[in-house]
């Protein structure tokens, strides 16, 4: 590990710890040549799947993209932040589980649909009608048939 006050590789570690959540490791160094101290994190690096789009370009899959996409229909919504993290962390940790090296952005925008049903039903009204392209009102008629009838959501 390189110090950062004198840019030395010659460090120690002085103490090592598990973080409180137990998800990373916190050591504490010593540089031996110019003596200052300095902490370093040591966390998992795992790696998300590429996204495959519906015209076949791939991208890396982005996490800040998917907040985005609960930020726009969650737009004056009453649904606190702690929320859309928890949704947008359960959305990962499903992507992470499938253990592919690719997904399709169809079956990330269904995962988001899931998670908006759960949170705001106005909210998943409006992702639907961009993400399904709904072209007239019958399809917004179609949908709030969906969310007044829990349990009998269809999917396209």
């Amino acid at each position: 590990m390189k110090c950062p006050f004198c840019g030395s590789t010659a460090t120690q570690v002085v103490d090592s710890r598990v973080t409180e959540p137990g998800d990373s490791i916190r050591r504490r160094r010593r540089c031996s040549g110019c003596q200052k101290r300095f902490t370093t994190y040591e966390t998992v690096e795992l790696r998300l799947p590429q996204v495959v789009k519906t015209n076949g370009t791939r991208s890396e899959f982005d996490v800040a993209k998917l907040r985005n996409g609960f930020q726009r229909a969650l737009h004056k919504r009453p649904v606190p932040t702690e929320f859309v993290d928890q949704a947008v962390a359960r959305i990962v940790a499903q992507v992470l589980s499938l253990g592919e090296r690719e997904i399709a952005s169809r079956q990330i925008g269904e995962l988001v649909m899931q998670e908006l049903y759960k949170l705001d039903k106005v909210a998943y009204i409006r992702f639907a009608s961009v993400y399904r392209s709904f072209q007239d009102v019958s399809d917004f008629r179609d949908a709030l048939k969906e969310v007044e009838t829990p349990g009998k959501r269809t999917r396209r």
